[in-house]
C-alpha cells in the first residue's frame, strides 16, 4: 500500500531578509487543501498590500507531487518567481505546503538570473527552520462484533494504532474507528483472525 506518512508544516513561519536593498518577507504555511492554500495567499497579499510583488507557489499532497500545485509571479518577469518558489517546494521535504515571497524593491534591479536566485533562496530559507509535523492520512470504518471478542479488539486497538470515536452496546458491540490508511489492511486481516469472521465491517471513509 502507498505510503500516507509525509511532512506537512505545524503552522506559520515566516523569515525576512535583504537582497541588494530589496526587501524580501517569505511566510509559509500548511496547506491541505488547494481553497485553504488559496485563502492563505488572499491573507498575506491582504498583509503587504503596500508590497511590490506577493509571488506564490503551493503544492497540496506530498512532498514533490505536482497534481495540486500552483504559482504566481505576480508580476515578477514571467518565470523568475513562481516557477522557482514551486521548483524549491517540489524538491523539500515537506508536502501540503505554501508560501507568499513578499517583495518590497529598493531600486537596485536583480536581473531574471538574479530574481531567480533570490526567490529560490527565499523558499530554502523559510523550509529550513520550519516546524512541522507529520501527516496521517486516516481511515474511518464501523465495526460490529460480538460481546466476547470485546477484550481481544481493545488490546489490538494501540498495536494498529486505531482510536475508538464512539461505540454503541446492544445485542452486539458497535465501534466506530479511526486508524491511520497504511494500517487498515493489517488490522483488517488481524480482526477477521481475531474474530474467526464472526465480525461486520464498514469502511466509512477509506482516505480523509
Amino acid at each position: 500500500m502507498e505510503e500516507k506518512r509525509y511532512l506537512v508544516p505545524a503552522r506559520l513561519h515566516r523569515v525576512e531578509q535583504e537582497i541588494q536593498r530589496s526587501r524580501f518577507i517569505t511566510t509559509v504555511a500548511p496547506a491541505p487543501t488547494v481553497e485553504e492554500a488559496k485563502a492563505f495567499i488572499a491573507r498575506v497579499r491582504e498583509e503587504f498590500a503596500d508590497a511590490n510583488h506577493n509571488c506564490w507557489a503551493y503544492v497540496v499532497g506530498p512532498p514533490g507531487s505536482t497534481g495540486m500545485a500552483g504559482m504566481s509571479d505576480d508580476g515578477e518577469p514571467h518565470g523568475t518567481a513562481g516557477r522557482p518558489m514551486l521548483t524549491a517546494l517540489l524538491h523539500g521535504s515537506v508536502g501540503d505546503v505554501a508560501v507568499v515571497v513578499t517583495r518590497y524593491f529598493g531600486g537596485t534591479l536583480l536581473g531574471k538570473g538574479g530574481l531567480v536566485r533570490a526567490y529560490t533562496g527565499c523558499v530554502q530559507q523559510g523550509l529550513e527552520n520550519l516546524p512541522t509535523t507529520e501527516r496521517v492520512r486516516k481511515a474511518r470504518l464501523r465495526i460490529e462484533l460480538e460481546y466476547a471478542s470485546v477484550d481481544g479488539v481493545r488490546r489490538m486497538l494501540a498495536t494498529h494504532e486505531a482510536e475508538i470515536l464512539s461505540e454503541e452496546y446492544a445485542a452486539t458491540v458497535g465501534y466506530q474507528l479511526e486508524l491511520p490508511v497504511t494500517r487498515l489492511e493489517a488490522f483488517q486481516t488481524a480482526l477477521l483472525d481475531l474474530t474467526n469472521g464472526q465480525v461486520l465491517l464498514e469502511v466509512l471513509d477509506p482516505e480523509k
